[in-house]
């Protein structure tokens, strides 16, 4: 029997997933999937259009065994410690494999390049002084390797997640599922389309029902981006020294209360104070760390000293009995870590901006049951 481990953010769970998990079902028919999930806020800083509590509901009644928390404080970082702290939880629960998606499918490639990254100070030297002239992450990669290779999202996580593997010698291997669709394509009618397709189709105000299953449609909410801008107006006027916050690096915080007082709304501001250091998704991040309080301070000092156990149907409840004595860290939650508070202030935050209630699931630390 394999260990097979995935990471999501389920954003929102769609019939890609759904093919994902069936073809590893296909693979390793007797297989235990092992599911770590991003929560609240996502890796690219985008708020989840479904809640933790209904993403774990969703994996477990489609076939997921066992769901484990990515928390906030690792879940909102760059590829690199998002990647850290997902493998370090599979590795923890002695997964064999990690099985990602894929634009290249090309393993060989993805190795070279993470074993680059480790190894050849030259290169990433190359890559910081391409950064440094305002090229993008994905753009700085490809000139400092002058390799032909797209550099597309679910590849850049896999490089991640190799170099991950290779720097701390884990046993658990990488494996790859070549995607059905273009991350990019925010077009395609295609029975299988992205996450972020769908979102562009939900804002659009087009109809979703087929390429996602009922479960997964009846379950999103629409998000307040009004209520968004509002908190992190506030607290952006308020906030004495930004420059405490994650992320706040290099200046941008004199961009930010500049202009914080010209724009209305959450897209507005992006425009305003990007540039081309601070991408898209940097902003993202950035006003996420922002708005929910996270410390550069805190960040630093942070230890991963829990596992929390969101979710398990009866085999994944038997796969805990047998590891859980051999384990490094502990499957309770402790209340007085940095982890805990973080995701309690997540939690109360998107509740304020989207209505919602899920400060009550984080509080119960209850796992959801499927037996």
């Amino acid at each position: 029997m394999k260990i097979i481990g995935i990471i999501g953010e389920y954003n929102p769970f769609h019939n890609g997933h759904i093919y994902h998990i069936d073809t590893i079902k296909n693979l390793y028919p007797d297989s235990i999937i092992i599911l770590v999930l991003n929560g609240y806020f996502l890796q690219r800083g985008e708020m989840s259009i479904l809640t933790k509590e209904d993403k774990v509901k969703i994996a477990l009644k489609e076939n997921i065994d066992l769901v484990i928390e990515l928390p906030f404080i690792y879940g909102t970082q760059s590829a690199d410690i998002f990647a850290k702290a997902s493998l370090k939880i599979l590795e923890t629960l002695k997964c064999d494999y990690i099985i990602a998606g894929s634009e290249s499918n090309d393993l060989v490639k993805i190795a070279k390049i993470s074993n680059k990254q480790l190894k050849d100070a030259s290169y990433n030297k190359m890559v910081k002084n391409y950064l440094n002239e305002g090229l993008n992450y994905p753009t700085a990669l490809a000139k400092a390797l002058n390799l032909k290779f797209a550099f597309l999202p679910n590849d850049l996580l896999n490089i991640s997640y190799a170099k991950v593997i290779m720097e701390n010698n884990y046993q658990i291997k990488l494996k790859t599922i070549k995607r059905t669709n273009d991350y990019h394509d925010l077009n395609s009618d295609a029975d299988i389309v992205s996450a972020s397709n769908i979102r562009e189709k939900i804002k659009n105000k087009k109809d979703i029902t087929k390429y996602l299953p009922k479960i997964s449609q009846e379950k999103i909410i629409t998000l307040n981006y009004d209520n968004y801008f509002k908190f992190l107006k506030y607290k952006i006027l308020t906030c004495p020294n930004l420059n405490i916050y994650l992320d706040v690096d290099e200046g941008i915080e004199y961009r930010l209360k500049k202009y914080i007082n010209e724009v209305n709304s959450y897209e507005e501001l992006i425009k305003k104070v990007k540039t081309k250091r601070y991408t898209y998704n940097k902003l993202n991040r950035l006003f996420i760390h922002i708005l929910i309080g996270l410390k550069k301070e805190d960040n630093f000092k942070v230890t991963y000293d829990y596992l929390k156990i969101l979710g398990f149907n009866q085999k994944g409840k038997d796969y805990l009995k047998k590891v859980k004595k051999s384990l490094n860290l502990p499957l309770t939650v402790n209340k007085d870590s940095l982890i805990y508070e973080y995701e309690l202030k997540a939690s109360q935050i998107y509740d304020l901006i989207n209505n919602t209630n899920t400060y009550n699931f984080e509080l119960q630390n209850k796992p959801i049951k499927k037996i």
